[in-house]
């Protein structure tokens, strides 16, 4: 073969070259920011406003943040240590408040020997719920859920561990009832437990509590609910409302979406009167009118009828955009389970709240996020909520005239817990759209 032929004769290559790295425009940091913050004329002038407008509203708050005096016992003591260090009339946050109370505002008037009980009890609530939302766990997690109440209830409010034990049973009671009955049909299944559990709660489990407890008396510091203040107290409505107001939620938008009229009647005139009232007038029920409906002597404990109504509430919500779910779903959706032979509730189970409650994610989390920092409203009625414990640190001698400080913990720690949830929801949406591709 000549030089010639083999200079026109075409090569192929037989290995591929390494991958080289992308240009520096076009990857990381730099291509996120011309792409979004600088990727034409309109986009170049919001950003720069938009700077202007951040720097213009930190330019005096975080000098002052970041000046602050974290190890003080008063106001005076704070700002005798900014003047030493920065000058007289300087302006300078006193953190030494949050230092100095973080107990009241995390913990209220809870005892301070007891001060590991809720945060055990937090941990306990966590391995519970967890295994629910989070597919990828263990399943046998599953198993604390049904005891995790109970043991939440004790870890709390202390007392003798046989009054949860008691309680718990008369659900295995009405477990047992249930099976008991279920080939009698549905409706005479759930009567028999109804009954059972209602007169086992009402006749036997005190007596089998005060029996149990004086042959073995085990127990933590009984501990009031007048003691709950701070976080622990929004925590604790805020959990317990988020936790029973789902499935109340789901059961009133189906019984509003019924074909039988006295059930649909009475969801709508629930959700509808709840919906209809201010939450604080509710909380103001809880504490003052209902009173009048209980018998005379009476003790029902105020934090137990604040969750109550709190829960009543955010169910109506819930139950409005649930049934805005199930409305969004095809006809054909539930012509398909009639066409498999399914029944309601298996119908409802397997096919269609599966999808309604995907569709409802927003909505319910919303939701959630709006119940959780209402339980600040509890001030009305004399809880100590973090902002009524603010208050009170306010008045006293030492922290008389702080006012930031305080509000921007209290705001900062709110905002964990909302910006949670809020991810949470943005994560679960994710994968529910990727499981269905």
């Amino acid at each position: 073969m000549s030089d010639l032929d083999a200079q026109t004769i075409a090569y192929a290559r037989d290995t591929m070259l390494p991958p080289a790295p992308p240009p520096r425009r076009e990857a990381g940091a730099v291509r996120w920011v011309r792409e979004n913050l600088f990727s034409g004329p309109l986009n170049i002038i919001l950003t720069l406003l938009a700077l202007w407008l951040l720097w213009a509203a930190l330019r005096d708050v975080l000098p002052w943040a970041f000046r602050g005096i974290w190890r003080a016992d008063s106001v005076s003591e704070c700002r005798t240590i900014r003047n030493e260090l920065y000058g007289e009339g300087v302006s300078a946050a006193c953190w030494g408040v949050i230092r100095s109370r973080w107990q009241q505002l995390v913990f209220g008037f809870y005892p301070s020997s007891e001060l590991w009980r809720p945060p055990l009890a937090l941990i306990v609530f966590l391995l519970a719920i967890l295994p629910v939302l989070f597919a990828n766990l263990p399943r046998r997690l599953l198993w604390l859920a049904p005891a995790a109440p109970f043991a939440i209830v004790w870890l709390l409010w202390g007392g003798p561990i046989w009054g949860p034990v008691a309680a718990a049973l008369g659900f295995v009671l009405a477990w047992v009832v249930w099976k008991a009955l279920a080939s009698r049909g549905l409706l005479v299944a759930f009567l028999g437990a109804l009954v059972v559990s209602v007169l086992y709660w009402a006749f036997l489990a005190r007596p089998l509590a005060a029996a149990l407890t004086s042959i073995l008396p085990l127990g933590l510091t009984p501990v009031r609910s007048a003691d709950f203040g701070g976080f622990t107290l929004s925590i604790v409505i805020g959990l317990s409302g988020i936790s029973l107001s789902l499935p109340l939620g789901v059961l009133l938008a189906l019984a509003r979406r019924s074909e039988m009229f006295i059930i649909s009647k009475i969801a709508v005139i629930y959700i509808e009167v709840i919906r209809g009232v201010p939450l604080i007038v509710w909380l103001l029920v809880a504490q003052v009118l209902l009173n009048y409906f209980l018998p005379r002597g009476t003790n029902f404990d105020i934090l137990l009828r604040v969750i109550i109504m709190v829960t009543l509430f955010a169910a109506a919500y819930i139950a409005e955009v649930i049934r805005g779910g199930l409305a969004a779903l095809p006809r054909g959706q539930y012509e398909a389970a009639d066409a498999l032979g399914l029944g309601y509730w298996q119908a409802m189970q397997l096919i269609v709240l599966p999808q309604a409650l995907k569709i409802s994610i927003p909505g319910i989390v919303n939701s959630f996020i709006g119940l959780f920092k209402d339980t600040t409203l509890v001030s009305i009625i004399s809880l100590f909520d973090p902002m009524r414990m603010s208050s009170t640190i306010r008045a006293t001698t030492e922290w008389g005239g702080i006012y930031w400080e305080l509000y921007i913990f209290v705001a900062a720690v709110f905002f964990v817990f909302c910006f949670a949830m809020s991810r949470y929801s943005i994560w679960l949406e994710q994968r529910l759209e990727r499981s269905h591709r």
